[in-house]
C-alpha cells in the first residue's frame, strides 16, 4: 500500500490541525484517524516527534495542561501555512484519494477472502457430492459464518468509534465557542460600565486602569509575562515596567470626551478579543478574566467617583 502522506505532508496537516485549535498530541492522533474515517491512524512515534520538530523550527509552542503537553501554532507556523495554502488544498484532495484507496484495499481483500472460502467450499463440496452434510462441510460454513460475523462487529466498531469522535469533537467546538461568548458579553458588560463612570472624570485614569487590564489579560491568556513592577502605584497610574498598549497613549483627542470615551472603549475590547483569539479561553481563565474585571472596575470606581 502507498503511504498515505507524501513527504512533508503530513507536516503540513499538523500545522492545519493546531491552527485550528490547541491540541495535545493524543487528540492530533484521533483527528487524523477520525478525517480517514477510521481506515488510518498514525502512530504515536509518528507524529510526537514531528510536533518536537515543529516547536523546535518555532512553527508550534507547547504548554502543560494536566501532565500533558498542549500543542499550539505561533505566528510563523501561521505564516507557513499561508505560503502553502495552494498546497494544503492539493493535500485536502489527496486525503479524500486516499481514504477512497484505503476503503477499496479493504473492500478487495474483504472479496478476496470471500472468494477463497467459496472456492474452498465448492471444492469440498464436489469431493464429498455422497456427504453433503459431513463434518468438512459444517466446518467450512462455521468458519463462513464466523468470518462475516467478525468482518460485521470490525465495521460496527469502526463506525462507532467514527461517531464517538465527530461527537466528541462537535461537542468540544461547541464548548469553545461558549467560552467566547462569555468572554465577550463579559467584556462588553464591563465597557458599558466604564462608559457610564466616564461623565465623573477624564480620560487619564480610565486609559491606566483600561491599558494594566489588558496587559494583565495577555498573561493570563499565555502572552509573556511583563517585567516585575515596583510598589503598587495609585490607581489612575500605569503599572511602572508594564508594556502599555499604543491605544492607552497615542489616541488623539478630540475634544469631546464622550466621543474620546467610545474610541478608547472599542480598542480596549479589541485589545482583548485578540487577545483571547491569539492564545485560546479555557473556562479556568474565562473565570479569571470575570475576576479580574470585577477588580478593575472597582479600581477605576474609586479613581472616578468623586471623593466626600
Amino acid at each position: 500500500m502507498p503511504p498515505v502522506f507524501a513527504h512533508g505532508r503530513l507536516r503540513l496537516y499538523l500545522l492545519k490541525l493546531l491552527d485550528e485549535a490547541p491540541r495535545h498530541g493524543y487528540e492530533v492522533i484521533r483527528l487524523l484517524e477520525e478525517r480517514f474515517q477510521g481506515l488510518y491512524a498514525p502512530s504515536a512515534g509518528t507524529v510526537y516527534p514531528r510536533l518536537s520538530k515543529l516547536e523546535a523550527e518555532g512553527l508550534v509552542t507547547h504548554a502543560s495542561e494536566g501532565g500533558r503537553k498542549v500543542y499550539s501554532i505561533t505566528d510563523a507556523g501561521r505564516a507557513e501555512l499561508a505560503d502553502r495554502s495552494g498546497e494544503l488544498a492539493d493535500l485536502e484532495l489527496e486525503i479524500r484519494d486516499s481514504v477512497s484507496e484505503l476503503a477499496a484495499e479493504i473492500r478487495a481483500d474483504v472479496r478476496g477472502a470471500a472468494g477463497d472460502l467459496r472456492r474452498e467450499m465448492r471444492a469440498a463440496a464436489s469431493a464429498s457430492q455422497t456427504h453433503v452434510e459431513d463434518e468438512s462441510w459444517r466446518v467450512a460454513k462455521e468458519e463462513l459464518r464466523r468470518a462475516k460475523h467478525e468482518w460485521k462487529e470490525q465495521a460496527r466498531r469502526a463506525k462507532d468509534e467514527s461517531r464517538r469522535a465527530r461527537e466528541e469533537a462537535q461537542a468540544a467546538r461547541r464548548q469553545a465557542k461558549e467560552a467566547q461568548d462569555r468572554a465577550r458579553e463579559e467584556v462588553q458588560r464591563m465597557a458599558r460600565q466604564f462608559h457610564e463612570q466616564f461623565s465623573k472624570s477624564g480620560m487619564s485614569g480610565m486609559a491606566a486602569g483600561l491599558s494594566d487590564f489588558t496587559e494583565k489579560l495577555g498573561t493570563w491568556l499565555g502572552a509573556p509575562p511583563a517585567p516585575a513592577p515596583g510598589p503598587a502605584p495609585a490607581a489612575h497610574e500605569p503599572v511602572p515596567g508594564a508594556p502599555v498598549p499604543p491605544w492607552a497613549t497615542d489616541l488623539p483627542r478630540s475634544g469631546d470626551p464622550a466621543r474620546d470615551l467610545d474610541r478608547l472603549l472599542d480598542r480596549f475590547r479589541d485589545d482583548v478579543r485578540d487577545a483571547a483569539r491569539d492564545h485560546g479561553l479555557t473556562e479556568s481563565q474565562l473565570q479569571q478574566v470575570h475576576t479580574r474585571l470585577s477588580r478593575t472596575i472597582d479600581e477605576l470606581n474609586r479613581t472616578l467617583r468623586p471623593r466626600a
